[in-house]
């Protein structure tokens, strides 16, 4: 009996790295970037992103609904456990690493010494709450104003763009 495919996994295809678009997403502080490299992350079903954060950036505690796999595809991942931020307790993961990440972990990143690349692995829809409302760019914003969400591609009330 033959399976049905995932979204958008039908026919054979590759990502090279220059065809990856990065963009902006509200949940992020403004300096990080996200590429949806395959599937659909607001809906249900696997989907494959990378982030990259420039050096010296901090995703302040937050958590994810889904299980998420990461891998660290270049320079090193800072990753800290907890509902609040502490440099003293994040762990340094290289390239190559793949980090397993249970739904619902308060975490932190650091770019602590530069630039990192993760690519997660998931099952969406994805979801990113902080911890501390106050960390959240998307509230954060100037009020009456709209922006587009790079992953959905849905206009957002309330957001900056």
């Amino acid at each position: 009996m033959a399976r049905a495919h995932q979204s958008g996994q039908s026919t054979f295809r590759a990502i090279l790295p220059e065809d990856i678009e990065w963009k902006a997403f509200p949940a992020f502080p403004p300096e990080a970037r996200l590429a949806v490299v395959v599937g659909h992350p607001t809906k249900p079903g696997p989907y494959v992103i990378r982030v990259k954060a420039p050096g010296g950036t901090i995703l302040m505690p937050h958590q994810h609904p889904e299980d998420r796999i990461y891998t660290v595809m270049s320079g090193v991942f800072y990753i800290g456990l907890g509902e609040k931020f502490d440099g003293d307790k994040v762990q340094a993961y290289p390239p190559g690493s793949v980090i397993v990440l249970p739904g619902n972990t308060p975490h932190f990143h650091w770019a602590k010494s530069g630039e990192y690349v993760t690519q997660v692995t998931a099952i969406g829809p994805l979801g990113l709450e902080y911890i501390d409302h106050h960390d959240d760019p998307r509230g954060q914003a100037a009020p009456n104003k709209a922006t587009l969400d790079p992953v959905s591609h849905r206009t957002i009330p309330g957001l900056a763009g």
